[in-house]
């Protein structure tokens, strides 16, 4: 991150913004503010059209899929990464851990109004943006939480909390870029590399599972890469295969039949993994 800011924001920290390796918040935060970010000052600020381009998202998920991977080892008590999302991710799919709503709900795509004045459409998380009750609502104990996912039944996860071709979906289809959510490839955040693996969880996008091939355990040798000790490595470089497979991203979507009848599909993956 600290390599990226003279770049993004000509923004160079020193010493006294980072605790440890990791540069603090209200450094960044501090400086923006004084930043006037308009298109008439592009020596304060990289070109904003160029920074539209880059794969915000998808360096994002690398970050969590790291941080998901590391947070499995013992002893780690901690977790970083855009821990918002997972939450989201949960809420919307896993019946038991969502929490209780009020009657009012904010969807996806929903102009709201105030004086007659319209509100931009509300994002995904903005449907849990209600009085939430606390008859309903899954506290923070670890062991019952951990109760609740072991005794789930297979009715109680949704595959699919939205509809992919609903019209909110397609109305903004151009920055959504829906296709790319079924490409298997790398995503890559500076020194992290983490596969996107959608042919196995194909149901999430409407699509039959069929039985995942065996993991290619040559792309854990990733995980043993940091940037301790590596200042000056070019990352272009180091990562060359695994961005030339993600500049291929649109040749790797992947495609299979669509469910027909989630009965039929369930009992045919079990049967093909029962042994």
């Amino acid at each position: 991150m600290a390599g990226l800011l003279p770049h993004v924001f000509r923004f160079r920290p020193d010493a006294t913004a980072f605790k440890g390796s990791r540069l603090q918040t209200h450094a960044i935060i501090s400086h923006i503010a004084q930043v006037e970010i308009t298109y008439d000052t592009p020596h304060e600020i990289v070109d904003i059209v160029e920074a539209r381009n880059y794969s915000w998202g998808s360096a994002v998920l690398a970050f969590l899929y790291r941080e998901l991977c590391n947070a499995t080892n013992k002893g780690k008590a901690a977790i970083g990464g855009a821990l918002q999302l997972l939450q989201i991710w949960a809420w919307s799919r896993i019946i038991p851990l969502c929490p209780g709503l009020g009657a009012e709900r904010v969807y996806m795509g929903q102009v709201q109004t105030d004086n007659n004045r319209l509100l931009p459409a509300a994002p995904y998380g903005a449907t849990w943006n209600c009085e939430h009750t606390f008859t309903r609502t899954v506290r923070t104990t670890v062991r019952v939480i951990r109760d609740i996912l072991d005794e789930m039944q297979s009715d109680q996860f949704i595959w699919q909390p939205y509809d992919l071709d609903s019209d909110v979906i397609m109305a903004y289809a151009a920055d959504f870029n829906p296709q790319l959510w079924r490409s298997s490839c790398p995503l890559i955040f500076y020194t992290i590399v983490e596969m996107h693996r959608p042919e196995r969880v194909l149901r999430q996008f409407g699509m039959r599972q069929n039985i995942p091939e065996a993991i290619d355990t040559r792309d854990m040798s990733l995980h043993q890469i940091s940037r301790k000790n590596r200042t000056g490595t070019d990352w272009n470089l180091q990562h060359i295969q695994y961005i030339s497979r993600w500049q291929r991203r649109y040749d790797t979507v992947v495609q299979r039949p669509p469910i027909s009848n989630r009965r039929d599909t369930e009992r045919g993956y079990w049967n093909g993994t029962t042994t």
